[in-house]
């Protein structure tokens, strides 16, 4: 059998990091189907339980799904082999990747020839005091504590960093579910497992956080706005909700990963404020300024933000103060500020304006913030497919889907009124059959 060649000494870990391995090296390809518990168990004269384990450890890292009497398949993307983004085909508009719109991004220009480009050397501080003070007014306006704070080239790089230095392999971490697939892809390659908790308009569902919380999970990530792919934004309420829940796991890591920052169409809101326990708020600056200034700043309690910092300085060492003062000057300027703000309005139009006509069209979809809207269907595939041959390119959702209900994301960042007429025209005629449960 080829994939004991993978397994070795058969144990629950080594059949886990085996299949892993075959997986990664294309034996077993999405959609395969893994030998049955009891046949896998015979051929390495290992008892059946040991299968299990390990099968239950594939499925909790998202690498494998169950289908019931079907048996064990390789997930449709399993985190061992993410799919390289090389766009959308040749001649689609493209509504699937989600950039930013770029009419809406701040030019450089002015902001790189006013800075100091003198280099900095090795016997300096490792970040920019101008950038640190203004990144503290910002969060202190928000109320979001801003004693202790870092600089990190974009919000995966500081994701990365505080779960290396906290979680080790096999700790379990809450994640949204539908998320962000480059966090279902991180946290797989730390060799960390994934509980998903479910969500609605308003963040995770308390409920749910709980019973994920008492399945013994080390961390938590959610995202405060602008959740990608669904849109949600934590009010003051659900903030309230959540903080009384994580109050009873003071040893759990929350991390909050604000990608979308002042253009995400609602206000900050932290769980974090008064949190005894560790945890960060990590601000990117990628969808707000553009993804090539790839920063972000982190504020969190005192030991994960030393942690970082002392990473950093046995690494990278800092992130270029060349980009830094780009970051401090652009966040300085009143015309930023107002690019900024019409962002937001732009966004928030364009996302209402095609739940709308979806909407008046008998198709739910959810987008209360950011740039995606997310609808619920039955087949992902064939309305991908429909979709791509009326020119359109979506995304399917089962790239961010762990247990929640197939869907498709839409960005519309850059969509213009008329074309979301034509879109919402295109989804009604592919006949989108949605299920009868709708996430409220």
């Amino acid at each position: 059998m080829l994939l004991q060649k993978y397994i070795g000494e058969p144990s629950a870990v080594n059949i886990q990091k085996g299949l892993e391995a075959a997986i990664a090296d294309g034996l077993l390809g999405a959609g395969a189907k893994l030998p049955t518990v009891r046949g896998l168990a015979t051929d390495l004269d290992v008892s059946p339980a040991t299968v299990e384990a390990a099968y239950r450890r594939l499925r909790d890292r998202g690498v494998v799904v169950g289908e019931g009497r079907r048996g064990t398949m390789v997930a449709p993307r399993p985190p061992q082999r993410p799919l390289l983004d090389t766009g959308p085909p040749q001649g689609l508009r493209d509504l699937a990747t989600g950039n930013p719109d770029p009419a809406l991004l701040p030019g450089l220009a002015a902001p790189i020839r006013a800075i100091d480009k003198s280099s900095r050397l090795y016997s300096y501080e490792i970040n920019e005091p101008r950038l640190l003070e203004l990144a503290r007014r910002q969060f202190q306006s928000e109320s979001i504590p801003a004693d202790h704070l870092a600089v990190v080239s974009g919000a995966m790089d500081g994701l990365e960093r505080i779960l290396r230095e906290f979680l080790r392999p096999g700790d379990k971490v809450i994640v949204e579910d539908p998320g962000f697939p480059g966090i279902f892809d991180q946290l797989a390659v730390l060799g960390l497992l994934l509980e998903p908790v479910s969500l609605d308009s308003r963040g995770p569902l308390p409920k749910d956080l709980g019973r994920a919380l008492r399945s013994g999970a080390k961390a938590l990530i959610l995202t405060p706005r602008a959740q990608n792919p669904f849109g949600s934004a934590i009010d003051a309420e659900r903030s309230r909700e959540l903080q009384r829940v994580l109050s009873k796991a003071p040893d759990v890591l929350v991390l909050e990963d604000d990608h979308a920052g002042p253009v995400a169409g609602a206000a900050a809101v932290s769980l974090c404020g008064q949190r005894r326990g560790p945890w960060a708020h990590i601000r990117s600056t990628s969808k707000s300024l553009g993804p090539d200034l790839r920063l972000a700043i982190v504020s969190g309690d005192a030991a994960t933000i030393s942690a970082v910092q002392q990473r950093q300085l046995v690494g990278m060492r800092w992130v270029s103060h060349i980009l830094q003062r780009i970051v401090a000057e652009l966040l300085e300027r009143g015309s930023t500020a107002q690019q900024m703000r019409r962002a937001w309005q732009t966004y928030a139009k364009r996302r209402q304006t095609l739940i709308e006509l979806l909407r008046a069209r008998g198709i739910q979809a959810h987008g209360r913030t950011g740039m995606n809207v997310w609808i619920p269907v039955r087949e992902e595939a064939r309305v991908v497919r429909d979709l791509a041959e009326a020119g359109w390119a979506v995304q399917a959702g089962e790239r961010f889907r762990l247990r929640s209900e197939p869907a498709v994301r839409v960005t519309v960042a850059s969509l213009t009124e008329a074309e979301a007429v034509r879109l919402a025209e295109d989804f009604r005629r592919v006949g989108v059959d949605q299920r009868a449960r709708a996430i409220a």
